[in-house]
Order: C-alpha cells, then structure tokens, then sequence
C-alpha cells in the first residue's frame, strides 16, 4: 500500500474539536473525502439499575455522539462534492434488545434512527448512508464488555445469563476479516441498503425480533386505531 495515501491520525470521536481537525487534515492532505466509516465503539455489561450513571453516559457518548461528531464534521466536504458514502458500524443490537447492554444497545437503536433520518436530508446531495449491523465477531469485544463486572444477584437470571450464553455461543460468530469484507463490498454497490445485518449468527436474531414486533402491532391493531 503507497503510504502516499494513509494518513494515521489519533481521533477521540467523543471529542468535536479533534473531530474536526482531524477531518480538516484528511481533506487539506487527499482532497476530498470519498468514505467515511464510523467504528468506534465500546460496551460495558450491568443491569440498568446497577450501572453509574457516567458509565451509562460515557457509552452513549462514544457509540452515539461519536457517530454524530464525525458525520457531522463531513457533511459540508461531501454536499460541495454532491458525492459520499458513510458507513455507520452499528450491532444487531440496533435491532434487538439484550439484558446487561441497555447503554450501548440504546446507543445502536439511536444510530440506525439517527442514520434514518440523515439518509432522507442528504439525498439529494448524492451522499449514501448505510448502517451495518454485525452479531458478533471474533475479537476481544466481548470479553472487555464483560471485565470487571458483578452481576447483582437480582439479575443473575437475566444479565448473568446473558453473559454466559454470549461466552458459550462466541465460537460461532464472525470473522473481523469477513465483515471487513462485506463492508468493502457495501461500499463499492451502486445501490446499497440503508440498514443490512452482517453475520449468519446476527439473522435470526434479527428476524426473530422483526416478527415479534410485527406480531405484537398486529394484536393490539385495534388500540392503536383507538377502536376500545
């Protein structure tokens, strides 16, 4: 790879001032911005009446307000260009809930709705969006999700449970280098998807919640047309 075209830059995403440097550096040395992939993140396991409320902050700031700083700060390049791509990294868990990961969960569910909505603004710039949503991958993710927790006994049955199905189930999931892949190949389709799920071990979980939901309007059809 020519090093003529690697720029390596150090980039806290939670800070909007670096954020913004570090995009100005990329443009003044390349002259455009043509990708942008946003993949920072982090998770820390505790039930939601356990888990300090900095934690639960520090969370959304990294995995959400990350996501916002660095699209924001490209947004001007790419509508002067009237071209882009950004690649939001989310999780299935942008589409399902788990017990012990409501700070990080809730950040993904905000990411795909957040995206949503930029996906309509700046369409008409010819500017894609597209979230990807990995199950879960081969690397130290799950354990560092899980260091240093004490599950309450209160929640062992949910939290604590989830916790040792995620280590017992963690052989099946993805290789980084396989979602690697499919996100290349997201970015290189002329029309690609505003939300697609990435891993066989993330679709049904994925579909499974789909039709519980669509089940659930279903049932209650008749209060939502307030017909009680």
């Amino acid at each position: 790879m020519d090093p003529k075209k690697i720029l390596p830059a150090a980039l806290d995403v939670s800070d909007v001032a670096q954020v913004e440097t570090v995009v100005k550096k990329a443009e003044d040395t390349f002259g455009r911005i043509d990708y942008v992939i946003n993949n920072a993140g982090y998770a820390s396991m505790a039930s939601i009446e356990d888990i300090d409320h900095k934690s639960f902050r520090d969370q959304i700031d990294a995995n959400l307000f990350g996501v916002v700083n660095v699209t924001k700060a490209v947004l001007p390049i790419m509508r002067r260009q009237q071209s882009g791509h950004i690649i939001q990294v989310s999780s299935v868990g942008g589409r399902v809930g788990s017990p012990g990961l409501a700070a990080y969960q809730s950040a993904k569910w905000a990411v795909g709705g957040f995206s949503t909505v930029l996906a309509q603004e700046v369409a008409p710039f010819g500017i894609k969006v597209t979230v990807a949503e990995p199950g879960g991958i081969k690397t130290d993710w799950a354990t560092s999700a899980a260091e240093g927790v004490t599950v309450s006994e209160p929640y062992q049955q949910t939290v604590g449970a989830m916790m040792k199905m995620r280590e017992l189930y963690s052989s099946n999931w993805s290789e980084p280098s396989d979602i690697a892949r499919a996100i290349i190949h997201l970015g290189r389709v002329d029309d690609p998807p505003l939300r697609v799920v990435l891993g066989p071990s993330a679709v049904p979980h994925a579909q499974a919640a789909a039709k519980a939901l669509a089940e659930s309007d279903e049932k209650w059809l008749k209060v939502s047309n307030l017909e009680f």
